[in-house]
C-alpha cells in the first residue's frame, strides 16, 4: 500500500515569490561607456575586461586609437558593431561611440577600507540620486586623494554607466564598501577613531575653519541634492560645516560643493597649516532637474 506523502512544514516559495523576495543591490560598473572611462578600464588593469565595443562609424584616431592599441596589447577582444546594434546596448547618452564590458566593481570592507592605510581620508554618500551628479563628486573625489567611497543600499545611485562616464575614469581607481545605511557606518567609522564631518546648510562651522588636526583620520559626508544631510546622519557627525557665500544665489549643485569641501580638506591634510576666517554667508545644495 503507498505511504501518504508527507508535507513540509516550510512554505512552498512560488515564482511570485521568488520574483519578489527583495534582492540586494551591487556596486555595479560591468559596463563602462564613453572613451576616457573605457581607457581608464583598461589602463587600471584592477579588473578583467571581457570586451570593447567600437560603433562602426567611429574614426580611430586620437583617444579611441589609444583603447585599440591598449586592447591589442592586452589582449582584449575589440568588436566592431553596427549602430543599431550598438544603440541596443547603450544606456548612456553621448557615449561616443564606445563601450566595455568587464568584471563587476569590486566592494571592500568598511573597516578593512579604513585600516588599509595610516589617515583614511573617506567620502560617504548619502542620497545623491541623479548619476551625473554622483560622476562627478566621484570626480572630485578621485582627484582630492579620497581613500574610500562608502554608498547606501538605498537612496543612492549605484555605479551606473553614466555615473561611470560622468566620473572620466575615477571609479577604476577609487575603493567602494556598500552599507545598509549610513547612520549605521557612522557608528562604525567612530569606533574606528574616524572625525566624522558633514556638509550641510545646519552647520555652525565654516568648511575653510576645520581644524588642521582632525583631518588625518577623516570622513566627509555628503547629503541629498535636495534635503541635504538626513537628521539622524547629521547627528551622528563630529562636526558640521557649511560652505559661506559672496554672491547672490542662495545654493550650489551637490557637486560643486562636494569639489570644494574635498579640496579644502585635501589642502589641510597636505598643508598642516591652521585655517584662516572667510565670509560667513551660508550656501546650500540645490535640486538637480
Amino acid at each position: 500500500m503507498p505511504q501518504p506523502k508527507r508535507r513540509s512544514h516550510e512554505p512552498r516559495r512560488t515564482k511570485d515569490a521568488e520574483f519578489h523576495a527583495p534582492r540586494r543591490r551591487s556596486l555595479g560598473g560591468d559596463q563602462i561607456e564613453g572613451r576616457q572611462a573605457v581607457k581608464e578600464l583598461i589602463l587600471a588593469r584592477r579588473r578583467t575586461v571581457e570586451y570593447v565595443w567600437l560603433e562602426d562609424s567611429v574614426v580611430r584616431k586620437g583617444i579611441i586609437a589609444e583603447i585599440v592599441d591598449l586592447c591589442l596589447a592586452r589582449r582584449i577582444p575589440l568588436i566592431t558593431v553596427s549602430r543599431r546594434k550598438f544603440e541596443m546596448s547603450v544606456r548612456s547618452e553621448g557615449n561616443q561611440g564606445i563601450l566595455a564590458r568587464a568584471a563587476a566593481l569590486r566592494e571592500e570592507d568598511l573597516t578593512e577600507m579604513v585600516n588599509a592605510v595610516p589617515n583614511p581620508f573617506l567620502l560617504l554618500i548619502d542620497g545623491i540620486t541623479d548619476p551625473h551628479n554622483l560622476g562627478a563628486v566621484l570626480r572630485s573625489a578621485e582627484l582630492s586623494g579620497v581613500t574610500g567611497v562608502v554608498l547606501p543600499q538605498n537612496r543612492t545611485s549605484m555605479i551606473t554607466p553614466t555615473v561611470a562616464k560622468a566620473a572620466a575614469g575615477a571609479v577604476e581607481h577609487l575603493s567602494f564598501a556598500l552599507v545598509p545605511g549610513i547612520p549605521s557606518a557612522l557608528m562604525s567609522l567612530a569606533t574606528l577613531g574616524v572625525y566624522l564631518v558633514g556638509l550641510d546648510v545646519r552647520g555652525k562651522t565654516s568648511v575653510y575653519n576645520i581644524a588642521t588636526g582632525d583631518t588625518g583620520r577623516i570622513a566627509l559626508v555628503l547629503g541629498a541634492e535636495d534635503k541635504g544631510l538626513a537628521r539622524l546622519s547629521a547627528e551622528r557627525c563630529d562636526l558640521l560645516v557649511r560652505i559661506p557665500q559672496v554672491g547672490r544665489l542662495d545654493s550650489l549643485n551637490v557637486s560643486a560643493a562636494a569639489a570644494v569641501a574635498l579640496f579644502e580638506v585635501s589642502r589641510l591634510r597636505s598643508s598642516g597649516v591652521e585655517p584662516t576666517e572667510k565670509p560667513e554667508p551660508v550656501v546650500g545644495l540645490e535640486p538637480t532637474t
